[in-house]
């Protein structure tokens, strides 16, 4: 019996460097190539304007006062300022805030008090929300106080507004204004964090979504996600001649980790198409720019694919790229790989806690494999797959998959308890994830433990359902979960997104008799044209199932 344990091997050390080194090494070995373009801000750098940029800025947080370890908060979408910020923090040593730019007033005040925010930099606004209002409504102090004099009393150790776009926010200061405090003794300051900064110092928190309790923040050091950003672009066999498309938002790890650190690491170009997701924007920036790689989770290449214009688009340059973020049905990826000639595609997966990426799979890898798992195990990541009892189970037999290495978080910020509830005794983070190993170290993800339906003591795994309904020509995407009964104990739901208004939910039942267990078929059924999910792409079963059950609720209301 072999046991469903991996430890990855590598051909290349870790990286021992922080992220400003890193980036410091690779300007000067590129510095004429382009490094990033941001086509809605109409912005090309190269490696070393951008690096006189990053430079300048973080000189200039320094002379504002503040020091290595504080940390400093970014709510925006994407663009230019955000990856300066990114950089520029790690150069001076501060600890970098995502803050999911859907947020609103509530959540921003947990997140910046939960962490002790001293600056926060913003955009003004982004599609709905007006950032400069609901800050004004969390902070109205900032109206009356000059910039870096903030003394909020429901933000008690915020000091600094910085603002992102035109405009001005009374008690904030413009972001091109940062660098303009820099003096020779913050130039020199900067220098020398360069030798003082270690590469396991905390560099970056992110806050994870859950469906229940307080978001918790995975805190990150530029170990871990300096060197995932390295080992996922090698997968991807990324050079200095590769232009990466990243249309995945930077506040998450797959914008800023496997987007911005693993070009930086690998001298390759960044290519931002707009703020936010749009699949005709995203099409047009890969033909004009020329792009080799494209990331996204799989309803974004869902809705390149579909998009009515998309023949009309040159995407031959495409050959690599990571999905991630979501199961990916196999039709979707065979789609990816033979009408996007993304041939070189990489299939991740990972949590935040583990910077983000454990598994993924490589260009040299089947078809089947790149289709149908996740990939093997990253250099220098052990993972095992373990029984409800802890046991590591055999090859082949389903358990919940669990990581340890380089990768694994510092731990959640100020939360001993959480973290002892993630990590156990012998560093083994917790994934929630249902998994099977093959012979051969390939991993295929069933499920999630907690989205695992019970129907009358039958356990069904929503994934297996979903694949299933995937081979019906007319369904474009399906979302199973469970609903709570009475008799049964929970039902089976499905969602499905559909351009067939013919479809019915006695075709689907019909699709199903006789190919899948009749426990599986979907009792509940509803055609959408929309998933709810985070900003990052991830269906929110939770919001569907919610959603069910008010209006099972509201239906029984009216008939008694």
């Amino acid at each position: 019996m072999t046991a469903s344990y991996v430890s990855g091997c590598s051909d290349h050390p870790l990286l021992y460097q922080t992220i400003g080194a890193a980036f410091t090494d690779i300007a000067a070995r590129h510095g004429d190539r382009e490094a990033i373009v941001v086509r809605h801000q109409g912005v090309r750098l190269t490696y070393a304007a951008l690096a006189v940029r990053v430079d300048a800025f973080a000189s200039g947080l320094l002379a504002m006062g503040l020091e290595p370890g504080d940390r400093v908060g970014i709510w925006s979408p994407n663009n230019l300022e955000w990856v300066v910020t990114q950089l520029a923090t790690a150069k001076a040593g501060l600890i970098l805030v995502n803050i999911n730019p859907a947020y609103r007033i509530a959540e921003l005040d947990y997140c910046l008090n939960k962490v002790g925010c001293r600056a926060l930099i913003f955009a003004q606004q982004f599609k709905t929300s007006d950032y400069c209002a609901m800050i004004a409504q969390l902070a109205p102090e900032a109206a009356q106080t000059p910039p870096g004099a903030l003394r909020a009393a429901r933000l008690p150790e915020l000091e600094w507004l910085i603002t992102i776009g035109d405009g001005a926010m009374a008690g904030a200061l413009p972001f091109d204004a940062v660098a303009v405090f820099a003096t020779p003794d913050s130039d020199a300051a900067l220098d020398a964090l360069a030798s003082s900064l270690q590469p396991e110092d905390p560099i970056n928190i992110q806050f994870t979504s859950g469906t229940t309790g307080s978001p918790k923040g995975a805190t990150l050091s530029h170990h871990n996600i300096l060197n995932n950003g390295f080992y996922s672009g090698r997968r991807m066999l990324l050079s200095e001649q590769d232009r990466l498309c990243i249309p995945v938002p930077l506040y998450h790890c797959f914008g800023m980790v496997l987007g911005v650190l693993a070009c930086i690491t690998h001298g390759a170009c960044m290519v931002f198409p707009g703020e936010a997701f749009d699949a005709a924007i995203v099409l047009e920036t890969v033909a004009d720019e020329r792009c080799t790689g494209l990331h996204g989770v799989p309803t974004m290449f869902i809705a390149e694919l579909d998009h009515p214009d998309f023949a009309a688009f040159d995407l031959s340059t495409l050959r690599t790229g990571i999905m991630a973020g979501a199961p990916c049905p196999v039709e979707v990826m065979e789609r990816v790989i033979g009408q996007m000639h993304m041939g070189d595609i990489t299939i991740g997966y990972g949590m935040t806690e583990v910077s983000p990426l454990s598994f993924q799979t490589m260009p040299g890898d089947s078809l089947e494999r790149r289709v149908e798992t996740v990939g093997r195990v990253h250099d220098f990541v052990e993972a095992k797959i373990v029984d409800g009892r802890g046991r590591v189970v055999p090859r082949g037999v389903q358990g919940e998959i669990l990581f340890r290495g380089y990768s694994l978080m510092n731990g959640y910020w100020e939360d001993a308890d959480r973290t002892a509830e993630a990590i156990d005794a012998r560093g083994w983070i917790h994934s929630g994830d249902l998994a099977t190993m093959d012979e051969d170290g390939y991993v295929r993800i069933t499920g999630r433990a907690k989205d695992m339906i019970i129907r009358g003591g039958e356990n069904i795994y929503p994934r297996e359902i979903e694949e299933f309904l995937h081979r019906h020509p007319d369904v474009q995407e399906a979302q199973i979960f469970g609903i709570p009964d009475d008799r049964l104990g929970e039902t089976v739901c499905a969602w499905i997104r559909t351009s067939n208004t013919q479809l019915t939910e006695t075709t689907i039942r019909d699709h199903c008799r006789g190919q899948i267990a009749h426990y599986k078929i979907p009792e509940h059924i509803r055609f959408v044209q929309e998933f709810p999910m985070t900003v990052t792409g991830k269906i929110q079963k939770f919001a569907m199932r919610e959603i069910m059950m008010a209006e099972r609720d509201a239906a029984v209301s009216r008939i008694m």
